[in-house]
């Protein structure tokens, strides 16, 4: 088994997930971490570990590089950084797994896909539903037209994060930084995931998602940052509706809560009448039989070793860039429909806990009800409510801005 040197760029925050995992499994599965790229690497929880290892640690990719030689870049930076550095790292001779989102703009990966292929090195993206067995066997049933034709697909996600989950570095809940977008927000990050997984399950091949052709956004704004921390979004999908609603301003945790509904069938995941869809993609076919197709595991980081693995030359199944893509189209064209995003009535508002949580009285029983209705909140003729304009998607480029990368 030819032995893989990594690179690890950014090992505070999610970052230490791969260190935990390298340092834990790394020897078996022959993984060596051949540096570390982080200007704050003491923030990491493995930073004393990494010391005692005599692990290299540099300010920037580029110092790394005029000293190392590494296998595989594992990007877990800052999303404004994505672009850049994946750029870097395949200028150099590395394959690149990249955490999710791949960038924030539309451009940006383009500009990726354009060097991956110049210099002829693998480019994956981190959304791990993607590399996950269940979504996987899901996925192939239904281009072998198991269920039928899709005909609607729904997500609704609340999970609540308090005002230190937006003080916990300098880019949460921006839209831009030092002139480049970041674009952080309740779907561009911390639910990004279950938006990518409906685009990729509606895409034509396996490898490929489904790129909205059109977009209604509805943005919103409970706690005081620049970008969004609840959403409605209406998107068509192939021609079909999907809809897609998240925030972070509410107190009780719930979801991901999904539909994905086919002409002779439904998956179905954390329906309270279908205890075995708990943490389970479940299909519930028109004549009741049922059909468990695995647990979602949100923490799985199998997507790690699947890189790994491919990096050795083997024939893997990765999250691509034009996969990934698809949740940036999404999230760049809610971006257009909703130039102005809308702050909550102050009225409704309430702030309890330590550190503080800010939530919206009624909002969770809005979003139940937008879902359960399959409408966005202006359909539902709420006070508060403001729809966005209908945005065409298809040859789309995205938010306008400079390209570092």
């Amino acid at each position: 088994m030819k032995e893989i040197s990594v690179v690890l760029v950014g090992i505070g925050g999610y970052g230490n997930k791969y260190v935990e995992y390298i340092l834990r499994e790394g020897r078996e599965k022959g993984v060596r971490i051949s540096g570390v790229v982080d200007p704050y690497p003491q923030n990491s929880r493995f930073y004393d570990e990494l010391r005692s290892l005599n692990v290299p640690m540099y300010n920037t990719l580029e110092e790394f590089y005029s000293h190392h030689t590494a296998d595989l870049a594992i990007i877990s930076s800052p999303i404004h950084y994505h672009c850049e550095q994946t750029c870097t790292a395949v200028r150099n001779g590395s394959h690149v797994l990249c955490e999710k989102p791949a960038a924030a703009t539309v451009k940006e990966v383009k500009k990726m896909i354009e060097c991956r292929e110049k210099y002829g090195k693998i480019v994956a993206i981190g959304y791990q539903w993607s590399y996950n067995p269940a979504v996987l066997k899901l996925k192939e049933d239904i281009l072998a037209g198991k269920f039928g034709k899709p005909v609607l697909f729904k997500t609704l996600v609340l999970w609540p994060r308090d005002t230190a989950y937006y003080r916990r570095n300098s880019w949460a809940g921006k839209l831009k930084v030092n002139n480049r977008w970041v674009l952080d927000s309740v779907a561009g990050n911390a639910t990004a995931h279950f938006l990518h997984n409906m685009l990729f399950l509606l895409g034509e091949k396996m490898e490929e998602s489904a790129y909205p052709e059109s977009m209604v956004a509805e943005l919103y704004r409970a706690n005081d940052i620049e970008s969004f921390d609840t959403c409605a979004l209406k998107m068509t999908v192939r021609k079909i509706p999907v809809l897609f609603f998240a925030t972070h301003a509410v107190k009780e945790r719930k979801g991901p809560v999904f539909e994905y509904r086919f002409e002779k069938a439904r998956v179905i995941c954390n329906y309270p009448e279908y205890p075995e869809s708990e943490e389970n993609l479940l299909v519930v076919y028109e004549d009741g039989r049922k059909e468990i197709y695995g647990p979602t595991d949100h923490g799985s980081m199998r997507k790690l070793w699947v890189v790994v693995d491919a990096a050795r030359g083997r024939k893997e199944f990765i999250c691509t860039l034009e996969s990934a893509m698809a949740h940036t189209i999404a999230i760049n064209g809610a971006h257009v429909s909703m130039k102005e995003i809308q702050d909550f009535p102050t009225e409704l508002k309430r702030v309890e806990g330590e550190p503080p949580m800010i939530w919206v009285e009624g909002l969770k029983e809005a979003m139940e009800r937008a879902y359960e209705e399959e409408k966005i909140f202006s359909e539902l003729n709420l006070p508060w409510a403001k729809r966005g304009e209908e945005v065409k998607l298809e040859n789309f480029e995205g938010l306008e801005g400079e390209i570092t990368c």
